[in-house]
């Protein structure tokens, strides 16, 4: 067991080069760390919350990225490659993206900072576009800059999948947003009705906190395809800030 817990420590002090090289090092966390603290001692480490869920929901854990002071990861804890993964998708599956959205108090309390519904967002990459074979939504800051163009742009996006009015950090995406101030749909199961599940792998999606023409809480989605001419991967965590610049404002 020392040993085991050696090599987690030196996998996570190696941070992004050594989940580079080993694409399930997170699932190793999830699976051989933090689900079992959590079953025996009652104590997620390393991760920061662990959700084992019940028969109305599927568990979690909440885990502190390396990169960056506000930014976290929400990963299931039954292995779920990512976006691709048709688990996701499933009768009954569990609405992750809604999970990761209840666990911005994570960002928040590390931005020492009050951040509104607007400067939170949440990301997942595509195949192309990340480094681990886990389902992993980042949960961070959203770029001023990105923020700054949905609020600008709102009137513009409507209940269905349409071209965002510009690029974002310098890629096109579409968008549609939804209304409320929790996450009652599952983006996961809108993008899907949206693209042919062949290319599914290949979609980042972003999740963004809005405030809606009128003033009504609610969310903005962007979608991304992987695109090889142009050399887009499809990495929907640009469009957050691990600085989180919104917090020093």
């Amino acid at each position: 067991m020392r040993l085991l817990f050696l090599g987690f420590a030196a996998l996570l002090a190696l941070g992004g080069a050594a989940r580079a090289a080993d694409p399930d090092a997170l699932w190793k966390i999830v699976s051989q760390r933090c689900v079992p603290d959590q079953q025996e001692q009652g104590q997620p480490n390393p991760c920061a919350k662990v959700d084992l869920g019940d028969n109305s929901h599927g568990g979690y854990v909440v885990l502190k990225d390396l990169v960056g002071d506000t930014q976290y990861l929400l990963m299931p804890t039954a292995k779920v490659t990512g976006i691709e993964d048709p688990q996701i998708l499933a009768p009954g599956a569990p609405n992750y993206f809604a999970d990761a959205w209840a666990e911005r108090q994570f960002t928040v309390t590390a931005a020492k900072h009050d951040l509104t519904r607007d400067g939170i967002s949440l990301a997942v990459n595509s195949v192309y576009g990340r480094s681990q074979n886990q389902l992993h939504i980042h949960i961070d800051c959203v770029a001023p800059a990105v923020r700054d163009a949905i609020a600008a742009h709102i009137e513009a996006v409507g209940n269905t999948w349409a071209p965002f009015p510009g690029k974002l950090a310098g890629h096109a995406y579409r968008a549609m947003r939804v209304a409320g101030d929790a996450l009652t749909v599952n983006p996961f199961k809108l993008l899907a009705a949206d693209v042919r599940p062949e290319t599914v792998g290949g979609e980042t999606l972003v999740v963004v906190g809005a405030n809606l023409p009128g003033g009504a809480p609610g969310f903005v989605l962007l979608e991304d395809q992987a695109n090889s001419a142009t050399g887009d991967r499809a990495s929907g965590e640009e469009l957050q800030d691990h600085s989180c610049a919104l917090a020093q404002k």
